[in-house]
């Protein structure tokens, strides 16, 4: 996958930003999500954080930023309000302009990926952009502690499934099956004929092979969620596709162990993944 947008939902509401696997640090003020739904960052530590140094100056109520890498060979002009920005003295324009909010550079984290071409994640479980400055998909460096449980009552009855949470229960419902190549029945599946097989229960034709699910279906996406088909190149070509169960789980038909779960951030799967679809 190459770079991608964070994004959210709730304005106003406080996030986090990581660079690789370190969080940046906000001493003075905070990130947050506009009315927009996009997430603003305060450039200065941001910045910073991927080694840049910025001298900036006031011109007619906007603010003008330079900003230089340690080694010098890359530099970033701005000014708020407006979408063209300069990288190397080349123009680039953004889909969204940087914003002066009392006297401090804002940026949507989008700008980034746009910018420079890093990878940015939006977890959506912990409220926070991941920003990949070397190229690679991270996990969460911080993990939303856990809202008190309500009520077995008010949950039942406030609860009712998704098809998104049908899929995921019916593929973990099915664990534990053996692998055989081209399977797609109950008798053993491999990866792509796993996937087709639960989603066929709810209706959702699919390709049978999992190049064609990752050239041909749905909609690519950042931010995961449950129901998503997750992606992994073994070798030269997407070769394996699984469902996304939440909270950084998989579930797919391994060649190794059959239908198991697995973390989309694991050593192994971690350096194979490559993207995900929306199909639901």
């Amino acid at each position: 996958m190459g770079a991608g947008q964070a994004s959210a939902n709730g304005a106003g509401s406080e996030v986090k930003v990581q660079v690789n696997d370190a969080l940046v640090a906000f001493p003075e003020t905070q990130p947050f999500i506009d009315v927009s739904g996009q997430t603003l960052v305060p450039a200065r530590p941001l910045f910073e954080a991927m080694g840049y140094k910025l001298d900036w100056r006031m011109n007619n109520g906007q603010i003008a930023v330079l900003m230089q890498n340690a080694d010098h060979t890359k530099t970033i002009e701005a000014e708020t309000g407006k979408n063209e920005w300069k990288v190397d003295g080349k123009p680039v324009k953004l889909t969204s302009a940087a914003m002066n909010k009392q006297g401090t550079l804002f940026i949507p984290v989008r700008a980034v990926s746009e910018l420079l071409g890093s990878i940015v994640q939006w977890d959506a479980d912990n409220d926070i952009a991941i920003i990949g400055q070397d190229g690679k998909y991270h996990a969460p460096a911080w993990y939303a502690p856990p809202a008190p449980a309500p009520a077995a009552a008010a949950v039942a009855a406030a609860y009712t499934p998704t098809v998104a949470d049908k899929v995921a229960s019916t593929a973990q419902n099915l664990l534990g099956i053996r692998y055989v190549w081209g399977g797609t029945t109950t008798k053993g599946f491999d990866c792509s004929g796993f996937v087709n097989y639960v989603f066929d229960q709810y209706g959702v034709e699919l390709p049978r092979t999992s190049l064609d699910m990752y050239d041909n279906v749905g909609q690519s996406v950042i931010g995961l969620q449950t129901g998503d088909l997750v992606f992994f190149k073994i070798g030269k070509s997407t070769t394996h596709v699984g469902i996304y169960l939440g909270d950084g789980q998989f579930v797919s038909a391994t060649t190794s162990s059959g239908t198991k779960i697995d973390s989309v951030y694991s050593s192994y799967w971690g350096s194979k993944y490559i993207g995900a679809k929306r199909v639901l």
